[in-house]
């Protein structure tokens, strides 16, 4: 029972880098001995040592790599590019992007199908109200207005009475007169 009092708690957090390895398992330097102490110090200095050596050839990896690019003339706009085009065709070869763009396409067509038909259908609508007698009526009194109001003959093409209409210049005296002074001529002072 008193060992399990003793159990030394599990650390809270995850060590950061250059924490002491022995403090994040919970081992105390104290409970090793002076040996053992010696060589993980040495082997600690080893690791550290391989650590900072693969950070310098890495570094000069990257250097060599980018000079050689540079020779070949890619740079990193044009990698960029590069990259772009390919993650672009990976998109669209995908299973996904197939079936977004085989199901936008259909909708497209249903929305297409769907306008037309209500353009047909107020075309239809309007052609009805055209013929409707309460349409008539107001045609042939329009018709009558144009024939008082134009002496010419009316074809009875309604868009026509309309145009000819509208652009007709208004009867004489429906004008005002309106005096407008001689341009050479002065003012008293």
């Amino acid at each position: 029972m008193e060992e399990a009092d003793q159990v030394t708690p599990r650390p809270d957090s995850i060590p950061e880098v250059g924490e002491d390895a022995a403090a994040s398992v919970g081992v105390t330097p104290t409970t090793l001995t002076q040996e053992e102490q010696e060589e993980l110090r040495s082997e600690l200095a080893k690791v550290e040592d391989e650590i900072l050596t693969l950070s310098q050839v890495l570094a000069a990896k990257e250097k060599h790599v980018a000079e050689i690019k540079r020779k070949l003339g890619m740079s990193p706009l044009n990698e960029f590019k590069q990259n772009l085009t390919k993650s672009w065709q990976e998109v669209t070869t995908s299973v996904v992007y197939r079936r977004t763009s085989e199901t936008l396409s259909q909708a497209g067509q249903k929305a297409t199908a769907a306008f037309s038909s209500v353009g047909s259908a107020i075309s239809r609508k309007l052609e009805d109200v055209r013929n409707t007698p309460t349409f008539k009526s107001f045609e042939g009194r329009v018709e009558t207005l144009k024939t008082k109001v134009s002496p010419a003959e009316s074809t009875g093409d309604f868009g026509e009475v309309l145009n000819s209409t509208a652009s007709a210049a208004p009867p004489p005296e429906a004008t005002p007169e309106v005096e407008v002074p001689p341009a050479d001529s002065e003012e008293p002072h």
